[in-house]
């Protein structure tokens, strides 16, 4: 398995939050949920986003895929890509290193 990663970004219209309709909300539980179903799968290795609001913020998702075919699939598939609320942009990626997770007590 070959690892990549996609960026996320909202379009322009989602840009304040006096512009989110009930409709995108419901799309973000769908993204969210969507993404835990692929981290349970081990597809998803690593999840999360910035803590930047709008335009300099962004999400990304690193994870596995048999080739570029596969894993631009797997981000198309994306519901708030398939569905208009963010735009995604794929890349071929390796994590280099990785820690173990430690818990917050340590």
């Amino acid at each position: 398995m070959n690892q990549y990663l996609y960026k996320l970004n909202l379009i322009e219209r989602l840009c304040s939050d006096e512009s989110w309709t009930k409709e995108d909300r419901e799309i973000i539980t769908e993204h969210f949920n969507h993404l835990v179903a692929l981290t349970e799968k081990r597809v998803a290795l690593i999840v999360g986003r910035t803590n930047r609001e709008y335009e300099d913020g962004f999400g990304i998702v690193i994870f596995k895929a048999l080739d570029w075919e596969s894993a631009n699939e797997i981000m198309n598939a994306d519901p708030a890509i398939a569905r208009g609320i963010m735009k995604g942009t794929l890349f071929e990626y390796n994590i280099a290193l990785e820690s173990l997770t430690v818990s917050e007590s340590e």
